[in-house]
């Protein structure tokens, strides 16, 4: 009789399971009417016992658990379903460590918005779940279950502001669109499971290279299915629709959640499957996720031209820079470790710029404070690129790291950040003879340059229209401060992301 119960690795699942616990506590004390202050320290102390747990994971072994017996199927080492290796860890942290950044620009707003502090701290926890067992998810099940575990909890977030009509199509617009993206991706999974007979990516992968020709078609497109399931939760073209109204409507950390822990998340999960469970079929999803790429980034850059709030110039920002995380993928088996490698670079980096731009529009936002007669209803109207003009010399602080991480998403000196990442994009896409992707590459590089400078710019021009005042609070000033620190060490010595990728692939 094989093995009915089996031991859990609890040091393996600790990350998530500390942020877990902690989600149930701030539910429990919002129960009993604990102070709400209590509940962002809650959230952020869990999140930080849970970002050392994986510093300390990165010194030990490989570990891994919920794993089939080893007899079966005739022997051969155990497949298991959640993995902690070198890339988990890595996008763990990158997760943990973002997260943190946002619970710091959720504590003004969840009180500006009316939200409750409560509800808001336990499905933003909970959707941290979600990303950090989705990143060590080595089965198709536990992948669509840590996916979902993850979107649901933000259609939430998205409506939780009280009152707000913006708010609600936005998150009805998610909704759909990810009920969409979760039903095209079940379905797909279950043709490679009809095709296979497995749901472990690591037994699936020689289940497609010795598939019968008759079931070949139906394993295409079941993986394509699967990849137009990612595609949604990343926004690539053609599934970006929801992005530029879901990041203006919901509150703003949440967009910045979903620009970088969510985008992380999602695009760790597409590596995933890509790499150890259909790498027989790169001929099939190489072609396509390297035609997405040249889409997605060239609709985003031209789109972002055409915006005039900083939101939706972040949002196509955003649409953009999937593109040039999604290149790396396209070359196939063709060097597939160093595209993962080089793919994960790119968005550890990424989560480090854009989420500082975020945080600095957050600050932006707290630190204008119209006449009294205004009200804070009209805080909205404070988002034209105009409106930046001449921040740099009412706030210098806020105005320089708001130019550099412009600077640093063009990818242009100073910026080192920026610059490497792209370049560490380009090598790879070269090296697996991708060269028409590396010319749209360049030629997108170059529209991205006109808008990130036109604000950039604005920053430094002289001061128009309203006055304000500067007034926000210490905890958006520690996220920026942050934010900027991380950009400045990684423009300062890049190779530490290098170093750390290494050994990814």
């Amino acid at each position: 009789m094989g093995q009915v119960i089996q031991s859990i690795d609890y040091a393996a699942v600790a990350p998530a399971l500390i942020v877990a616990l902690a989600a149930i506590g701030v539910l429990l004390a919002d129960a009993f009417d604990v102070p709400r202050r209590f509940a962002g320290l809650i959230s952020g102390g869990a999140l930080a016992a849970a970002l050392v747990s994986v510093v300390l994971l990165a010194f030990g072994d490989r570990r891994a658990t919920f794993c089939l017996p080893g007899d079966l199927r005739g022997g051969g080492p155990r497949s298991c379903s959640y993995v902690v290796d070198d890339f988990t860890l890595l996008f763990q942290g990158v997760v943990l460590a973002a997260a943190v950044i946002v619970v710091l620009l959720s504590l003004r707003e969840i009180v500006e918005g009316g939200m409750p502090t409560g509800e808001y701290h336990f499905l933003l926890l909970s959707a941290i779940v979600g990303a950090l067992s989705l990143v060590a998810a080595r089965d198709l099940v536990l992948l669509v279950v840590a996916l979902e575990t993850l979107s649901l909890p933000v259609f939430a977030l998205v409506a939780l502001k009280r009152y707000s009509g913006s708010g609600s199509e936005a998150a009805l617009k998610l909704f759909l669109v990810s009920v969409v993206s979760a039903a095209l991706m079940l379905f797909g999974i279950s043709l490679v499971y009809g095709a296979t007979g497995a749901m472990h990516l690591d037994r699936i992968a020689p289940a497609l290279d010795r598939l019968p020709g008759d079931l070949e078609p139906v394993a295409a497109a079941g993986i394509v299915l699967v990849l137009a399931g990612f595609a949604f939760k990343v926004a690539a073209v053609p599934f970006h629709f929801w992005a530029p109204d879901v990041y203006q409507g919901a509150p703003l950390p949440v967009a910045a959640f979903l620009s970088v822990v969510s985008k992380a998340a999602g695009f760790a999960g597409l590596a995933i499957v890509l790499a150890l469970g259909f790498p027989a079929y790169a001929h099939v999803w190489g072609p396509l996720i390297a035609l997405l790429a040249a889409l997605t980034m060239t609709l985003g850059n031209l789109m972002a031209l055409r915006q005039n709030t900083a939101i939706r110039l972040l949002a196509w920002s955003s649409v953009a820079q999937s593109g040039y995380m999604l290149a790396p993928l396209a070359v196939g088996t063709r060097r597939l470790p160093e595209a993962v490698a080089a793919t994960t670079a790119y968005v550890a980096l990424y989560a480090v710029m854009n989420l500082g731009a975020f945080a600095v529009v957050i600050a932006f936002r707290e630190r204008v404070q119209r006449s009294a007669a205004a009200g804070r209803a009209a805080a909205a109207e404070w988002d034209t690129l105009d409106d930046y003009r001449g921040l740099a010399r009412r706030s210098p602080a806020l105005g320089a790291a708001l130019a550099f991480f412009l600077i640093c998403l063009a990818g242009l000196p100073p910026g080192v950040m920026g610059l490497f990442a792209k370049v560490v994009v380009f090598r790879a896409v070269v090296a697996g003879d991708v060269t028409w992707l590396a010319v749209v590459m360049a030629v997108n590089t170059v529209i991205g340059l006109y808008y990130y400078l036109v604000w950039a710019v604005r920053l430094f021009t002289a001061p128009e229209g309203r006055p304000y005042e500067t007034s926000a609070g210490l905890p958006v000033r520690a996220a920026v401060a942050a934010a900027a620190a991380g950009a400045v060490v990684l423009s300062v010595a890049p190779q530490i992301v290098l170093q750390a990728v290494a050994s990814v692939g």
